[in-house]
């Protein structure tokens, strides 16, 4: 089964669960944000690789990464979010062949190193999960985005606390995006996903790595 055939079936009973109305405001505030995706960085530049802390209590150098081999880097929105997970758990199921591969991978959220412990240790993951510390990734990505007052509403009456869950206080995420970057950091694709019930397979992210340019 495909990962976007899983998420359209959380889709579907998400959608009976919670009725139209929530269904349409959040297709629409989806909707909204197809310009900033446009906007973000594409295939061809370089990718900002910063230094952010990990899951296990250090701290992952991506410039160190990208120097030594190819890596596919998974940004998501937070372990709270059910789509985020199918997401995580497919790109482990590939983690061998990646390695295989001589590549790396790391999924990125804004959440604090204690919380991505815990979306590490739930599916399972075998490869770091980092805290984009402020968003300062995202926002050099152009993926970052302020949650409007009708969504962040909605995130309250869920129980989503986004600013104790990342710890910077503020209603802001990232556009769930996957990135695959070459050997020295020149990213070979980009793609970012403003409906975040929407993502790319990660077989595709693997078969990109199949290119002479991502080990040059």
């Amino acid at each position: 089964m495909s990962l976007q055939t899983e998420l359209d079936a959380f889709k579907s009973a998400w959608t009976a669960r919670v009725g139209d109305d929530i269904a349409t405001l959040v297709d629409t505030d989806n909707a909204a944000l197809q310009d900033l995706a446009a906007r973000a960085l594409k295939e061809g530049a370089l990718f900002p690789a910063l230094t952010l802390p990990n899951h296990t209590g250090g701290v992952t150098d991506l410039a160190a990464l990208i120097a030594d081999s190819a890596l596919i880097v998974t940004f998501y929105r937070g372990g709270w979010c059910p789509y985020c997970n199918l997401e995580l758990r497919a790109y482990q199921a590939l983690l061998p062949e990646i390695t295989a591969r001589g590549a790396r991978l790391v999924a990125i959220s804004p959440e604090t190193p204690d919380n991505t412990l815990s979306t590490a240790e739930k599916n399972a993951l075998l490869f770091d999960v980092l805290s984009d510390t402020d968003g300062r990734l995202a926002d050099a990505l152009g993926i970052r985005y302020e949650l409007t007052a009708p969504i962040k509403a909605l995130y309250q009456k869920f129980g989503h606390d986004l600013p104790v869950h990342n710890g910077d206080g503020r209603w802001s995420l990232p556009m769930p995006a996957t990135y695959v970057v070459a050997k020295g950091g020149r990213i070979l694709l980009a793609h970012v996903s403003p409906d975040y019930r929407t993502r790319l397979e990660p077989e595709a992210a693997l078969a990109a790595l199949a290119s002479p340019a991502a080990a040059a």
